[in-house]
């Protein structure tokens, strides 16, 4: 069968849900299924079309996420008249891939990572304009009638219930890591105590909570540092990072690192005296599995499907403030931690999970 998947971005971007659909569709081509992924042109470095392992890949000219939603619609349109099933995900990736299923007749599977809601009203670095326009758009995704809906946790999975979607409708198929590529580290505390944020700049992160706390806790053990490993883009909330930054004062104890090489980004991980994941909201949380696999302590809000994928060693924030922040670091300071066990979440597992949901379709044996 001919597999059409729609994605905001694919393989060669770096992270853990572009890793899942590099590794399902690779595995879906040697099964002998045509595959065909449209996607963002990220760096244009990068071909406009090429055969990936057996994966067919066309990029659309676009670098930007929310453009992709208008501008690939014409390919999606092209690429759908071949197509026995369509795959897509949210967000700017979900409008063009139904519009181009529903015209063209074709199914059409969508996995959500994550839903706000109501949360959109409450976060930080945006504007009541953005955030209602942000708003009725993931309103509209939840209103558009796909065939099944993927969500990656169990939280994730009573949000689009919720939400309206009906419960036949939704299969929770956890993301997944590749356990082998952790084997090779150990933690290894650092003498002097360093916490570390990793992983994009979203507006969910907890960061307006993270850096004042951060100058609080300074205040307290003053030979204490944060390391911020964080990307550039989008510019606009990168700059504001900055601005609080200096703002507070804190810029000689803070480590400010940018777009490491994976390997690198493991070993700055594994040299961490814990991994700080203040988010508002977390529809699966990448970065809390990695740390868990990795054997780092975690400090969590606790927020959504985080109750899911943290664990081992960690410290829960009893409330989302700076106040209860500054409290559980130093907590993690004194290492008062809580534990459980910690989950695991094989990749193999994630992709063998999709053979039996397009199954469920009708559209593989």
């Amino acid at each position: 069968m001919n597999i059409l998947f729609v994605l905001e971005h694919y393989h060669p971007y770096i992270g853990g849900a572009e890793t899942l659909f590099r590794d399902l569709t690779v595995r879906l081509a040697k099964l002998g299924h045509d595959i065909t992924v449209v996607t963002t042109r990220f760096d244009n470095k990068l071909a406009k079309e090429e055969n990936y392992r057996g994966v067919r890949v066309v990029r659309v000219n676009c670098r930007n996420r929310f453009l992709f939603s208008l501008l690939s619609l014409p390919r999606v349109w092209r690429e759908a008249g071949k197509a026995d099933l369509i795959h897509t995900t949210t967000y700017n990736a979900a409008l063009p891939a139904w519009l181009a299923a529903k015209l063209r007749g074709e199914r059409i599977i969508v996995t959500f990572h994550e839903v706000w809601a109501g949360l959109w009203k409450r976060l930080p670095f945006i504007s009541n304009l953005a955030a209602a326009a942000y708003y009725l758009f993931e309103q509209l995704l939840l209103r558009l009638p796909f065939d099944r809906y993927v969500a990656v946790s169990d939280f994730t999975r009573r949000e689009l219930i919720a939400n309206g979607i009906p419960a036949e409708k939704v299969v929770n198929i956890y993301n997944g890591l590749d356990y082998a590529e952790f084997a090779e580290y150990d933690h290894q505390p650092p003498e002097q105590f360093t916490f570390t944020y990793y992983g994009r700049l979203g507006i969910s992160k907890g960061l307006d909570l993270l850096l004042p706390a951060a100058r609080d806790f300074f205040l307290l053990h003053p030979n204490s540092r944060l390391r911020l490993i964080i990307p550039r883009q989008p510019a606009g909330m990168y700059a504001r990072v900055r601005e609080l930054i200096e703002e507070l004062e804190i810029e000689k104890q803070v480590e400010l690192l940018h777009e490491l090489p994976w390997r690198e980004l493991l070993g700055k991980v594994a040299t961490s005296s814990c991994v700080v994941i203040p988010s508002y909201s977390e529809g699966f949380c990448f970065v809390a599995a990695e740390a868990v696999a990795l054997g780092v302590p975690i400090v969590s809000s606790g927020q959504g499907a985080l109750v899911e994928t943290v664990g081992g060693r960690f410290v829960e924030m009893e409330e989302m403030a700076v106040a209860a922040l500054t409290q559980a670091l130093e907590r993690a300071f004194i290492k008062d931690y809580d534990y459980r066990e910690p989950p695991s979440f094989p990749l193999a597992d994630s992709i063998e999970a999709y053979l039996p949901l397009y199954g469920s379709i009708g559209m593989i044996e």
